[in-house]
């Protein structure tokens, strides 16, 4: 059952002031508060180029719709990820809308919406305009019809393409559960119990104090003595704006790692599609990515 929590006061780091962290913690040489930064949390023993996240760490992530490659790294690799429900609901971006690999390039698939902006994710019902279910199955098929593991996970996901669920954070939700299955990965997931703000937001907030530049957030983090245990099991890296269709926030975490995809040799390798096309064509060889 997931759970909702209260994230009222505990740090909140940007990925790159993470990464940065978790650096200059190595580069101190504190191995008992640090060496788990450079660990995968993964059953798996997964090897990476990119650097590899702190177990104690807990990811900030918004709702997916079949979720890019990176939002699935962060539920593999963090020991606790918290999805928001309470924020703005926001236009193209991966809340209702999935991007896979076709014969014709990449496509974008998006869920239609009876939604206002001011809405929270949480309130947001889908529509059932221009027949979306029918469209996005039938584009999946020709996408992955051909794919190796297509035919072994049809029965998985199709269904999700038959039922009609009213709001959207609650159809994310069951095909993240799903998916989580399939890759047989084993995160901890909560959902948020009130909308966090940003950190930008939040010292533009604050009026009585000065912003603070990401160097001086992060020697505030190497000058403090035990912050570097406190960094495993309090701080929360925020990805909202890092993992998103349009502009993303940097992310020194995540590097595109190559697999097989159908339609490579027309237009190359296509990084970081939705989940669904890692499944497809690696099937449960897909946790290696991860």
């Amino acid at each position: 059952m997931l759970q909702a929590l209260r994230l009222q006061g505990l740090p909140l780091l940007s990925p790159e002031d993470a990464y940065r962290a978790a650096a200059g913690a190595q580069a101190s040489d504190d191995r008992q508060g640090l060496q788990a930064v450079l660990n995968v949390k993964s059953n798996h023993k997964v090897q990476s180029s990119n650097l590899k996240v702190q177990s104690k760490l807990k990811a900030l992530l918004s709702s997916t719709y079949f979720g890019p490659i990176q939002w699935y790294q962060k539920l593999n690799r963090y020991d606790e990820c918290l999805i928001e429900r309470h924020e703005s609901f926001i236009k193209q971006t991966y809340r209702n809308r999935m991007i896979i690999s076709t014969a014709n390039g990449p496509l974008s698939l998006t869920i239609p919406t009876n939604h206002n902006t001011s809405l929270a994710m949480k309130d947001i019902r889908i529509s059932d305009h221009a027949n979306w279910r029918h469209v996005h199955w039938n584009a999946l098929l020709s996408a992955y019809g051909e794919s190796p593991f297509f035919e072994y996970y049809q029965d998985d996901i199709r269904p999700f393409f038959e039922k009609k669920y009213e709001f959207l954070f609650d159809f994310n939700m069951e095909t993240t559960e799903k998916m989580i299955e399939l890759l047989d990965i084993r995160p901890k997931i909560s959902i948020t119990e009130e909308y966090v703000l940003s950190e930008e937001r939040r010292v533009k907030s604050e009026e009585s104090e000065e912003r603070r530049t990401k160097s001086e957030k992060f020697d505030s983090l190497a000058n403090h003595k035990v912050q570097s245990s406190n960094l495993k099991v309090q701080s929360i890296v925020d990805f909202r704006d890092a993992i998103r269709p349009k502009k993303p926030l940097p992310d020194a975490e995540f590097a595109h790692q190559r697999y097989y995809q159908v339609y490579e040799q027309k237009y190359g390798f296509q990084p970081n599609m939705s989940i669904l096309d890692l499944l497809f064509n690696e099937g449960n060889e897909a946790i290696f990515y991860l």
